[in-house]
């Protein structure tokens, strides 16, 4: 078993065991950070036994429990739940922290949502269920205990861990949710005064609107905000740009899926898509690269993921898989895993549109290879399965079932 697969699964007993990170630490005799890099598979290519047995001891397992075989672990309805109650109480609605608790630091908050991003990055959604109610919670006591620099700090923090929960609500398939946190994303960004914080909660909103079915008022926002940030979003370097980019890469994401919708001119949608789309590229160009900032993996290789996922959207399979297919390796591979396998799955959707199914199945099986939880537990690839049993995958049956299995879908 590799580091990460090895810190998946201790960090999925760790929370079994209802252990903190500190409290694990602890009876490892180890740091925190130590503690973070174990679960996100960044302290070594494989485990030292050492480190494998005293773990298992902690956690009350054997080791062969530890290191068996590591099942994609999809999120519950607990996990959810859990996010959505947090979202719920009064004193992360209103921000009123009452009690006495010392806040932590802005440094603190910070190194934990970067912990928690580069999960998500990994195509990690699942652990997210546990990560995000805490940082919640601690955000917004610090933005409302904080003053200064350092609450405006606080409220750029509590707007990005909004926008995280945004985008693992995507993940799980729950629009109703994404769409609470993103509207109190781009409250709290605007008690941030950071424009670039501003920007990348608009388009955060923008896609929950648009999954929530409410695509063209999501391409009026995110063009709005667009408009409203421009002049000063090109003077903060590769993080403006960066958001503004993906501002348009929202806008062309919801004008394809309100020409699907929308009874209202769908034509007019459809030919904004593209234009919305050469927006973006034309600031990829200005970045002059891909690049990360602001966790949008923004650049010209992500414009031809975007240009991939709107050929989808509009039904043009056969111009999705040729795009897909004129994407560079070498680019491709220098995307966050969560990319890559997004992009799979597009192309799995564009090959059934084109009517290669075979090879959609076999799509998806390099998805599930790359990011597990992208194909096996989130809903959006549940259904291109289930639609591939219905239609049939000829050679590719035996691979599909075994698939389907996988994903949990009934038989």
């Amino acid at each position: 078993m590799d580091s990460i697969q090895f810190g998946r699964r201790v960090h999925y007993w760790r929370t079994r065991r209802h252990l903190s990170r500190s409290e694990f630490a602890a009876l490892m005799g180890k740091s925190l950070r130590w503690v973070e890099e174990l679960e996100g598979g960044r302290r070594q290519a494989d485990p030292n036994l050492s480190v494998v047995r005293l773990a298992a001891l902690r956690l009350g397992i054997t080791v062969d429990r530890l290191l068996g075989d590591p099942a994609v672990l999809c999120p519950g309805e607990s996990e959810i739940d859990a996010v959505r109650a947090v979202l719920q109480r009064h004193d992360v609605v209103t921000g009123a922290c009452g009690d006495d608790a010392e806040p932590v630091s802005v440094q603190v908050l910070r190194r934990s949502l970067v912990y928690a991003r580069t999960g998500f990055q990994a195509g990690h959604f699942a652990q997210l269920g546990t990560h995000i109610p805490a940082l919640l919670v601690d955000a917004t006591r610090a933005a409302g205990q904080y003053r200064g620099e350092d609450q405006l700090e606080a409220f750029g923090l509590l707007s990005l861990t909004l926008e995280l929960t945004e985008a693992a609500a995507i993940k799980w398939g729950d629009t109703e949710l994404a769409l609470v946190a993103g509207h109190r994303a781009v409250a709290a960004a605007e008690r941030s005064e950071d424009v670039v914080v501003q920007a990348s909660a608009a388009r955060h909103l923008a896609d929950a609107m648009t999954h929530h079915g409410q695509a063209a008022a999501a391409v009026a926002f995110a063009t709005a905000a667009a408009d409203r940030l421009h002049a000063e979003l090109l003077q903060r370097g590769p993080d403006g740009l960066s958001v503004l980019g993906m501002l348009f890469l929202k806008a062309a994401m919801a004008s394809a899926a309100a020409a699907e919708a929308e009874d209202r001119d769908p034509a007019a949608h459809a030919r904004a898509a593209p234009d919305l789309l050469d927006e973006a590229d034309e600031h990829a160009v200005r970045l002059g690269g891909d690049g990360d900032a602001m966790w949008t993996s923004f650049g010209p290789t992500n414009c031809a993921l975007h240009r991939v996922a709107a050929h989808v959207q509009l039904s043009e399979g056969a111009d999705a898989v040729a795009v897909a297919a004129g994407i560079p390796s070498p680019a491709l591979q220098g995307m966050p895993r969560e990319r890559r396998a997004h992009l799979l799955t597009d192309r799995a959707h564009g090959e059934v549109q084109a009517g290669l199914r075979e090879k959609a199945v076999d799509t998806l099986l390099e998805a599930e290879a790359l990011a597990a939880e992208e194909v096996v537990c989130r809903p959006r690839s549940k259904r291109l399965v289930e639609d591939l049993r219905l239609l049939g995958a000829g050679s590719a049956e035996g691979r599909l079932r075994a698939l389907a299995d996988r994903c949990g879908l009934p038989g």
